[in-house]
């Protein structure tokens, strides 16, 4: 799964060639976007230091506390992403909005892969489940 992977909590059962080719990809993106932020933040000596602290990467060049930051902040821009070709009647696989109309339960996300807005608008920007927060072996 998508988060799971940029996360570097992926299970990843398949090729180990290929895991670790992922690996090394995504621990270079987001070195540069370390890297970017503290160029960016040079000019907060206080910001600065408090991002080295909270984003001090003791694991290798993981930098998980950053890419968990990351997946947190554009999650929902990587599902609009993901289903930006899907059409209207295109389904998720579960029973996960609220916008069935009914109020008797979930309906399954059929608009674009996605659940409409809460506000009531015909927007199609809702991540239909949080499924990315359950560990995989549950999911």
């Amino acid at each position: 799964d998508i988060g799971d992977i940029i996360r570097g909590k992926d299970l990843y059962l398949g090729n180990q060639e290929e895991k670790v080719k992922l690996e090394n990809n995504l621990k270079r993106i987001f070195k540069e976007i370390y890297d970017n932020l503290m160029e960016d933040l040079k000019k907060y000596p206080t910001k600065k230091v408090e991002a080295e602290k909270h984003y001090q990467d003791k694991n290798g060049g993981n930098f998980f506390k950053l890419r968990e930051d990351w997946w947190t902040a554009n999650r929902h821009t990587v599902w609009e992403a993901m289903t930006c070709d899907a059409h209207e009647g295109d389904k998720y696989f579960r029973a996960t909005c609220s916008d069935s109309g009914d109020t008797k339960g979930s309906s399954v996300a059929n608009h674009k892969c996605r659940c409409k807005k809460k506000d009531g608008t015909n927007d199609t920007n809702q991540v239909p489940t949080y499924f990315d927060y359950v560990p995989q072996y549950l999911r």
